[in-house]
């Protein structure tokens, strides 16, 4: 039977709002691109996705399940939907960047964002008692990945969406390929963007804006956004495949995106936020960054420019937003 070990208000919210007579439940899109939007899925909707995901772990009657992630977003709201179709118990605790306890359960399987995992590694009393980690909500830096796959536990970044109520597939950390969940498959536009077909879910089909190289119709490689390529000279450049090759190297919060150029019709450029306090100081620390960016990055790939932020523009959630203010 579903037991809940510890809880919290989003948690007891949304237990309500599944009990209630209604066939489906309100959340709330992650905001990735902007303000995030309510939406309603319905609940048979999530108890396929449910299944699906415990029958992919493993998950019975006798496992134990935790997350300290809100249940007013899709993450939460299905860990607590896995345990009530497993019948099995489920720890959710507050959420928090550093985990608790978890009440020193053996746990078959953690959701988690990226912040949250430092914590993890750190807290050794995990190691033994963890068997499965989805890690989901935001990008994951080269080093934290390789950080993690080096912990005694199986750890996975999830790709999904809100509207696809969680993860419709899973990379094992360590390999660069996405896997499908059971019962989807994939196909890809005349963009190269991924197209979702999930034949026994309400949704039926959803075409994305992200592009990847599809290996089969199982099975993909993540490139980046479509609403981020960049087309310099007829080159396409994707900005988080760049930006993975500098991560660690560039001393400051930045990303890329791309600016008019009168030859090339677009150029690479990168946003910093870096304390400069003068023309001669922007002007050293923007070659000591283009040096970086030459040792780093394909030759026709390195920025043009290099522009200062007091602060990088993000969303309504903390997610950068590739802009440049026009100030600048």
């Amino acid at each position: 039977m579903f037991k809940l070990l510890s809880s919290a208000d989003s948690v007891d919210r949304f237990i309500d709002q599944w009990n209630d007579s209604s066939e489906w439940v309100e959340a709330h899109t992650s905001g990735s691109t902007g303000t995030p939007k309510k939406i309603k899925l319905l609940k048979s909707d999530m108890q396929r996705s449910a299944r699906s995901t415990n029958a992919r772990f493993g998950i019975t009657d006798s496992s134990v399940l935790a997350s300290a992630l809100s249940a007013d977003y899709i993450a939460g709201k299905m860990m607590i939907v896995r345990a009530m179709e497993a019948s099995c118990r489920l720890i959710m605790a507050k959420p928090a960047l550093a985990l608790p306890d978890f009440a020193g359960e053996t746990i078959d399987l953690l959701a988690v964002v990226p912040a949250q995992c430092s914590n993890l590694m750190e807290n050794g009393s995990f190691n033994g008692r963890l068997r499965n980690l989805i890690v989901g909500g935001a990008p994951v830096s080269p080093e934290l990945e390789k950080e993690v796959s080096l912990m005694p536990w199986r750890t996975f970044a999830t790709y999904g969406m809100t509207e696809t109520c969680s993860h419709v597939a899973l990379r094992e950390f360590g390999s660069d390929t996405y896997r499908a969940m059971p019962g989807i498959s994939f196909e890809v536009d005349e963009r190269s963007c991924l197209v979702i077909n999930a034949p026994d879910f309400s949704f039926g089909r959803i075409v994305t804006n992200d592009v990847v190289s599809l290996r089969d119709s199982n099975s993909f490689q993540w490139l980046g956004r479509f609403d981020n390529v960049i087309n310099s000279g007829g080159v396409k450049f994707y900005p988080e495949q760049l930006e993975r090759l500098l991560h660690g190297h560039i001393p400051y919060p930045f990303f890329l995106t791309s600016a008019p150029h009168p030859r090339w019709g677009e150029c690479v450029v990168m946003a910093v936020e870096a304390p400069v306090h003068n023309s001669e100081s922007a002007a050293e620390t923007q070659e000591h960054l283009l040096e970086i960016c030459r040792e780093y990055l394909p030759r026709y790939a390195v920025p043009k420019r290099v522009v200062f932020l007091p602060s990088l523009p993000r969303t309504s959630n903390g997610k950068v937003k590739r802009t440049i203010p026009d100030y600048v």
